[in-house]
């Protein structure tokens, strides 16, 4: 049996407070808004009750934030794409920000199983005046239980539209690329960090949030930071686990969030269960 999921999210800012409607059909969702830091940010938790995406699995989520919204969108665990029997599983996100609106999609990380055929797929168009911080943390195998990714593939997007396009595909049997100093390194997390705006951002600000980004990450010798267009800022980390991976992510959202929009960034309960 296969799951298709879809969800859609529509974001809008009501006096002084960021609201959400919610549209589901199968196992995705949202349980409830959460205010943490006040109502001008509204914060939700994706669910997906069958706990992972198997072969054949399709689901989608799209979110749409009108002007002057401000959504923070996470998970409570990892992301699991299992191995499959030969079908492949597919997840897209395409989010949609209006001019004024904020988007931070920080999703905890995506375990990909040995054997797995899977693709996921992320896709953001920001209007003038939109500005969002996003990342992704991609783990291959189960090191910790002995099940190394040495089989399956899987096909990843990101897409900033107009700005930057990011499409690859990791196959198991690469070793060429998962262990070569050119490319995964032996090393079995990615992480991908990006600051976003839908029109160039200033050199100066641009600079600043390099600045922010490069002090964060301080001498890691497997991340830097480096803005490939006027619109994005890109941070790159390598790392044999999770945990310092998004360790360092962290860190630097701390650091965007009060340089670029003076918010406090106090770390999310569900990060540290």
């Amino acid at each position: 049996m296969s799951w298709h999921g879809h969800l859609t999210l529509s974001y809008r800012h009501d006096g002084g407070r960021t609201v959400v409607a919610d549209r589901h059909t199968g196992p995705l969702r949202i349980l409830k808004s959460l205010y943490p830091e006040g109502p001008a940010t509204c914060h939700n938790v994706l669910v997906h009750p069958p706990a992972g995406i198997a072969g054949g699995d399709v689901l989608a989520l799209d979110l749409d934030l009108a002007a002057g919204a401000h959504a923070f969108v996470t998970t409570p665990g990892a992301t699991r794409f299992y191995r499959s029997g030969g079908r492949e599983a597919l997840q897209t996100v395409n989010a949609r920000v209006d001019a004024g609106a904020r988007l931070e999609w920080l999703p905890l990380e995506t375990l990909c199983y040995p054997a797995l055929q899977a693709q996921n797929r992320m896709a953001f168009t920001l209007a003038p005046g939109a500005e969002m911080i996003g990342w992704d943390v991609l783990a291959l195998g189960l090191p910790a239980s002995g099940a190394p990714f040495d089989s399956g593939r899987f096909t990843q997007e990101i897409r900033l539209d107009g700005a930057w396009l990011e499409r690859g595909t990791v196959d198991g049997t690469d070793h060429r690329l998962l262990r070569s100093p050119l490319g995964w390194d032996g090393q079995s997390v990615l992480a991908t960090m990006w600051f976003a705006a839908g029109t160039p951002l200033p050199t100066a600000r641009r600079d600043a949030l390099l600045a922010e980004a490069r002090d964060a990450l301080g001498d890691e010798p497997r991340a830097g930071a480096t803005s490939p267009h006027p619109r994005v800022v890109v941070v790159r980390c390598l790392a044999h686990r999770v945990e310092p991976a998004m360790q360092h992510l962290t860190a630097v959202w701390q650091r965007w969030r009060r340089s670029a929009w003076d918010l406090a960034a106090p770390v999310p309960r569900v990060w540290r269960t």
